[in-house]
């Protein structure tokens, strides 16, 4: 590319496309009408490919007015910016909007002119980066979430390249390259942010442009990626255990569409099979009324969670037909939309459903919602392509009882069809700061997740914990979780998770969650815990509104159980209520078992009478479900237990367990008599 003169106009060439003021009374009228549902193609949610183009729309047009003169910053309103500060949040603005529109005009239809929009901003925005301007983008070197955003404008620029970066002027191009060159370099952040230089790295390539340094760059972020492939289609982001929906959205999402525009089969060949095995696991995180399973960080993305499905039919690395597909992404979106996620100006807000700050991250800024437009990537299939023309299909948790093993998460799904309900067992995602004794992250920490729950977050008691109580009741932390080990057993509902945990030093406390159908059995044992310390196991936390949740003292709890009360959670303003158990240690070994439900069925059943169970030693359980079927659990340390918990590799829950990241431990003792196959199957 040549060297850039001085800056002149103009610098974007004239477009083909008429401007929205150009198009006549009826052109726009047609164009503003509101689709209507079909219920006949989608009977789930009456959505079809018109609701997604008007939806793009309806967000583009909203964010208008807060853009800069130049239209190189959009400055969204918001309850505070980032730790990145107001320039920066700005840059996110524009770049995560960019990725919309680029997504909306995919297939050349844009009648409101965004393209033109964007291409005037990336003139803007580049002609003095880093100065203090009003239009002035922060650079690559100096603010690091400019990194993060630069993924956005270049995808968005390799997906337009033909209609906007083609028809840019070479001084505006060579200003845009300037700028996101720095992305090229090692990644300032250990985790997903490799894959936002690969994301550059793959439009630069596409360009033309610097193409050796490009190849490395794509090389070399995917290598340290490689790193922290767990296989069963999981990733770890980073050094750590932690598990979320960035294993979706980033993590798979990048490499297989970089792939996939690169027209690369060798990375599509290898990368393509895990989506498709993540796909076979994401799929059963998302409720029968839409809402994928709120757990982790970042869920103000929302229908990010949309992303990975998308991708799948886009590349045809996926298990779900194309009515199953176009049925979960037109439903997570609906949810949310239906939910409030956008204000009266039609601006996504910093929550869940509406407003909600304790979901937010210190890097969460008023744009940062807008990484959802990730979940539009399925307008890169045509109108004609079957995910838009097939029947919709229900989804896993709509057709049948299911629990599934996470690969070697440590984490345990549990579906119900007969509301459509998705319950996430956590026994192995940690934050990345966990710490034993440290603060918990509502997010990674909870025994348990729901996409009808929760959580509660501080100062109110935590839902789904088992903790010791101080003399001043206050309770412990559970600290990082050290998987023992998931099981799910083949044409069954039934499952298993383990794992351990150190509140206190000294302390140790092994965990397993056993579920079928509905119904979970709870049950800890305390490990050298001072004679006679209070301990509380917490449930699920509900809305008046909201499922039915259940708690019940089996062994070493007191009769009765107490409610708590509980404020807002990401579900709604309070109250909230949560049912607890307490119980004291007694003895070296103390163990504490409860059955747990919830459920949206109407007039549920106690929930004893859905298992009967049996303490036969100090250590072991019997379990009889309500259907007849019979399940023994032994909780035990297992070879390693003197060793530091991340060292602690027994399994208490399949024949074999692959505690992630470690080596394969074969159990000393069954803990069923139905076998309950190695994690990941189902």
């Amino acid at each position: 590319m040549p060297a850039p003169p001085e800056d002149r106009e103009p610098e974007h060439r004239e477009r083909e496309d008429r401007a929205p003021e150009d198009r006549g009374p009826g052109e726009r009228e047609r164009e503003d009408r509101e689709p209507e549902d079909d219920h006949e193609l989608s009977p789930y949610t009456g959505w079809t490919r018109s609701h997604w183009e008007r939806t793009a729309d309806r967000l583009l047009l909203a964010v208008r007015p807060h853009a800069s003169p130049g239209k190189g910053l959009i400055h969204l309103p918001g309850p505070r910016p980032s730790r990145s500060g107001v320039r920066s949040d700005g840059l996110e603005g524009y770049a995560r909007t960019f990725l919309l529109a680029a997504l909306r005009a995919a297939h050349g239809d844009d009648p409101h002119g965004h393209l033109d929009r964007y291409a005037e901003g990336l003139a803007a925005g580049t002609r003095r980066p880093g100065g203090s301007g009003p239009e002035d983008w922060p650079l690559l070197t100096r603010t690091r979430q400019a990194v993060v955003e630069s993924a956005s404008v270049a995808l968005a620029l390799r997906l337009t390249r033909h209609r906007l970066w083609d028809r840019l002027d070479d001084p505006v191009r060579q200003r845009a390259v300037d700028w996101l060159l720095p992305a090229l370099e090692p990644s300032p952040v250990d985790n997903n942010w490799w894959l936002f230089g690969l994301t550059v790295a793959g439009f630069l390539q596409d360009a033309g442009i610097e193409p050796d340094r490009a190849a490395a760059t794509v090389e070399r972020s995917l290598e340290r990626v490689e790193q922290w492939w767990l296989g069963d289609g999981w990733y770890s982001d980073g050094d750590n255990r932690a598990f979320d929906h960035y294993n979706a959205w980033a993590l798979h999402f990048y490499p297989v569409l970089h792939a996939h525009l690169a027209g690369d089969r060798a990375l599509l060949d290898r990368y393509g099979p895990r989506l498709r095995a993540q796909l076979d696991d994401h799929v059963h995180l998302f409720d029968g009324n839409g809402a994928p399973v709120p757990y982790g960080r970042s869920l103000t993305y929302r229908f990010a969670a949309a992303a990975a499905p998308w991708l799948g039919a886009l590349t045809g690395q996926t298990p779900l037909t194309p009515g199953a597909t176009r049925r979960l992404a037109s439903g997570t979106l609906r949810y949310f939309l239906d939910r409030g996620a956008t204000d009266d100006r039609g601006l996504l807000t910093l929550g869940w459903h509406g407003p909600y700050e304790p979901v937010l991250q210190s890097y969460s800024g008023p744009g940062s919602p807008y990484w959802a437009s990730k979940g539009f990537l399925g307008l890169l299939l045509p109108a004609g392509h079957p995910v838009w023309t097939t029947t919709e299909e229900p989804l896993p948790a709509e057709r049948a009882d299911t629990v599934r093993a996470f690969g070697r998460t440590g984490l345990l799904v549990q579906t119900t069809a007969a509301d459509g309900l998705v319950r996430l067992h956590n026994h192995g995602s940690n934050h990345v700061g966990s710490t034993e004794g440290g603060e918990d992250d509502p997010g990674y920490a909870r025994y348990a997740y729901s996409t009808r729950t929760g959580p509660t977050t501080a100062p109110d008691p935590a839902d789904n914990h088992f903790a010791l109580l101080g003399p001043d009741g206050t309770a412990t932390t559970r600290g990082p979780a050290t998987p023992l080990g998931t099981g799910s057993g083949r044409g069954t509902d039934t499952g298993l998770a383990a794992s351990a945990q150190r509140p206190l030093p000294g302390v140790r406390v092994l965990s397993a969650t056993l579920v079928h159908g509905r119904a979970e059995v709870r049950a800890h044992l305390v490990l050298g815990a001072p004679e006679g310390t209070p301990v509380r196991q917490t449930g699920w936390a509900t809305h008046a509104d909201g499922p039915v949740a259940q708690l019940h003292p089996v062994h070493g709890y007191r009769p009765g159980t107490t409610e708590l009360p509980t404020g807002a959670t990401l579900q709604g303003p309070g109250p909230t209520r949560t049912l607890a158990l307490h119980g004291t240690t007694s003895g070296p070994e103390a163990l504490f078992v409860a059955l747990a439900s919830l459920t949206a069925e109407p007039g549920p059943a106690p929930v004893t009478d859905l298992a009967r169970v049996r303490v036969t030693g100090p250590r072991t359980l019997t379990v009889t479900w309500q259907d007849g079927g019979t399940d023994d659990l032994v909780l035990s340390e297992g070879p390693g237990a003197d060793r530091p918990p991340r060292r602690v590799a027994a399994a208490t829950g399949a024949a074999t367990s692959k505690a992630a990241g470690f080596p394969t431990t074969t159990v000393p003792t069954p803990i069923t008599n139905r076998p309950l196959p190695s994690s990941g199957q189902s």
